[in-house]
């Protein structure tokens, strides 16, 4: 029995109990109970059975009852459904259920049938969403600060797709604005020989890009373009090496969005910046002064009226901004999620203005999600860039798995300091070893379970009476509701946080529970069933990594 159908046999039981109370009670307004009002808990405490349910508190008032009597009422109803083995009243009206030892193990099948399925839920169905990541600028390589939202990014992506949304993952590429030109300049400098300009990029990789821009276009410096080309071909090659980076790192885009495109002229003579100020106008919301065009973003919260186009009729960043906005939701995304580092939490504000001004929701069409620091205890400053720590030098010291699992665990909210040789060992100290050698020795027990002879042809889930079997089944049935849970609050660290306390409890039943017979002890029923729980737990581990993108090797 899953948990879902324990809330429809729970939630059949409430309905036609509460409507007669209600009638007898004299109460006239409607009491509506939907599935979804019968929330299921797994209790920390495993003596108070399987799951709670706090259905009668909650309703206990709407219909004039006391809540533990109420609360006993569903459970006399409740205990005859087939797979329940005993419901009891706890505390002020908590019902406390127990599956029997079929109900709970049949998880088991049902999880190793659905394979790479199993988890993945429909909470979001229905929803379009861009989510936009990183968006480093491309004149350089990317740092520690965005290998944390490349993580995080990418996970949530994950979550949010396996929960049913429509998604579609953006990389926003600063390609235009006074930092392009500087950048030419800097390759330039390197290109002459010449030291980096005031204000310029500094570092050694500014020179082997010069270099290679050089072989490739031998007479650069002679040419009357020079600025230009330096630029587009060094952008080019520095873009290619953060898609590089990024791939190496599991993390994947489906749009990679320039902000040229924004910037174009089109047929009409227009851009889509253009665009967007008339548009912005027409809202209602967009007003001039002293020769500059404004919009007024104080009537959605910011803290001040923004600047859309200068007196001098050059546009602002808000200008690009207000575009891009307004190219997400004609591209059909109902929903926007930004995910900016921790110096930004001034755009919070102004992104939710903006989509006020556009004559969207700000609550409920744009998500701002502010991201802390995270440092690693003895990094090194990159050799190449020379003030900052890259992705890829951390990827090379640690390993993608550690990284992006270790930064997968944490709140974006909290700042994070990684220890690296904790990352780097193969003790249980270390999270990410200790959840993917619990994968590991699934493979291993099924290994050795078909040497020894034990196949799936059987299976008897009531056998599975094993204290450390119900404990296993418990946490491997919550799996969909804590993807579910992590998409919808926006916090991928819920499911590594739940493969850990998997892992635990699989290791315990491992060192209770034999899949493999003793000596010459005949294969029974029960070791057979024993591989399901065995395979089943390994496809859930493995699932929940997929969705943090790591690795779950089959051998360490």
């Amino acid at each position: 029995m899953t948990p879902e159908d324990l809330a429809s046999a729970l939630h059949a039981i409430v309905v036609p109990i509460v409507e007669r109370r209600r009638e007898a009670a004299g109460i006239t307004d409607e009491v509506a109970v939907s599935v979804d009002d019968v929330v299921l808990e797994r209790p920390k405490n495993r003596d108070h059975g399987d799951w709670a349910c706090n259905i009668a508190m909650k309703l206990a008032k709407r219909v004039g009852a006391n809540p533990r009597e109420l609360a006993q009422e569903f459970a006399d109803a409740l205990v005859q459904v087939d797979g329940v083995a005993s419901v009891e009243v706890a505390g002020p009206g908590f019902i406390n259920v127990r599956l029997d030892a079929a109900a709970a193990g049949a998880l088991a099948k049902v999880i190793v049938d659905a394979g790479d399925a199993f988890g993945r839920n429909d909470s979001l169905a229905g929803q379009t969403i861009n989510i936009e990541f990183v968006s480093a600028n491309p004149t350089g390589p990317l740092h520690i600060g965005h290998t944390r939202w490349a993580a995080l990014g990418d996970s949530l992506a994950r979550v949010l797709s396996a929960s049913g949304a429509t998604l579609v993952s953006e990389y926003y590429i600063n390609d235009a604005g006074n930092q392009m030109d500087t950048f030419a300049d800097s390759i330039l400098a390197a290109a002459k020989g010449e030291p980096t300009p005031e204000g310029g990029y500094p570092g050694a990789y500014i020179g082997d890009l010069a270099k290679t821009v050089l072989a490739e276009i031998p007479d650069l410096l002679e040419r009357p373009d020079a600025g230009e080309v330096a630029r587009e071909r060094a952008y080019a090659l520095q873009l290619g090496e953060i898609r590089a980076s990024l791939e190496r790192f599991n993390v994947h885009f489906d749009v990679w969005f320039s902000e040229r495109t924004l910037h174009a002229t089109g047929e009409d003579g227009t851009s889509l910046i253009d665009q967007a100020v008339d548009r912005l106008r027409e809202q209602g919301h967009v007003f001039d002064e002293e020769g500059a065009v404004w919009v007024r973003t104080t009537d959605f919260g910011d803290d001040k009226n923004r600047v859309i186009r200068r007196s001098n009729g050059v546009y602002t960043y808000f200008a690009a901004d207000a575009a891009y906005y307004l190219n997400k939701g004609d591209r059909g995304f109902q929903h926007k999620i930004y995910l900016l580092g921790a110096d930004h939490h001034g755009y919070v504000h102004r992104l939710k203005a903006l989509a006020g001004a556009a004559g969207d929701d700000p609550d409920r069409d744009i998500e701002v999600l502010i991201g802390q620091l995270v440092s690693v205890n003895g990094a090194r400053l990159s050799k190449r860039a020379g003030n900052i720590i890259e992705l890829d030098d951390l990827q090379a010291w640690i390993g993608t798995d550690a990284l992006r699992y270790s930064l997968g665990r944490y709140p974006a909210d909290s700042p994070l300091a990684l220890d690296p040789e904790q990352l780097r060992s193969r003790t249980n100290d270390n999270p990410v070893f200790y959840v993917q050698y619990a994968h590991a020795r699934t493979n291993s027990v099924a290994r050795n379970a078909a040497s020894a002879g034990v196949d799936r042809s059987a299976f008897a889930p009531e056998l599975l009476v094993h204290e450390t079997e119900s404990a296993l089944l418990g946490v491997l049935q919550e799996f969909p509701r804590i993807v579910a849970q992590a998409a919808q609050l926006r916090e991928p660290h819920r499911v590594a946080r739940h493969l850990e306390e998997t892992a635990s409890l699989y290791h315990k039943w491992y060192d209770s529970c034999r899949v493999v017979p003793m000596g010459e002890e005949p294969v029974t029923d029960l070791h057979r069933t024993r591989l399901w729980l065995n395979d089943a737990t390994g496809t859930v581990i493995r699932n929940g990594l997929a969705l943090l993108g790591v690795s779950a090797p089959e051998r360490m």
